[in-house]
């Protein structure tokens, strides 16, 4: 084998040992908080939406004062709900990721839609 082959796998080695790390202190973070979830209720409470990251809702639950806005307006507002819940289930994940992932791939699941809120800086600490 040349220089270069043995530079080349060396190198591919690292980014593979890089890649086991990674996984484990995502395992381990989730090991310790459980699996990310977001939840959004409505306005007046009536009715609340939990969804994993990139899921469609996993639980929604619908009190009976919301049943009084009828059908149509229902949907609505369930729709409205669980699109707040997806946005903040991707920040929830982009902030539990940020704080295991290298600042690049944290910020690389703006790409997934998994961006943290307007309201929140970016990945603040890595670690290895």
């Amino acid at each position: 084998m040349s220089d270069l082959d043995d530079q080349v796998g060396a190198e591919i080695d690292r980014a593979n040992q890089r890649v086991v790390e990674t996984e484990r202190r995502v395992a381990d973070l989730l090991a310790r908080g459980g699996p990310v979830l977001g939840r959004a209720t409505s306005a007046d409470g009536t009715i609340t939406v939990v969804t994993p990251p990139g899921a469609p809702p996993s639980e929604v639950q619908v009190e009976p004062g919301a049943l009084r806005m009828g059908p149509d307006a229902l949907a609505v507002e369930i729709v409205r709900v669980a699109a707040s819940n997806a946005r903040d289930a991707g920040a929830r994940q982009y902030r539990s990721l940020a704080r295991v992932v290298r600042p690049s791939t944290a910020n690389g699941h703006g790409e997934l839609g998994f961006e943290p809120r307007a309201d929140e800086p970016g990945p603040e600490r890595w670690s290895r």
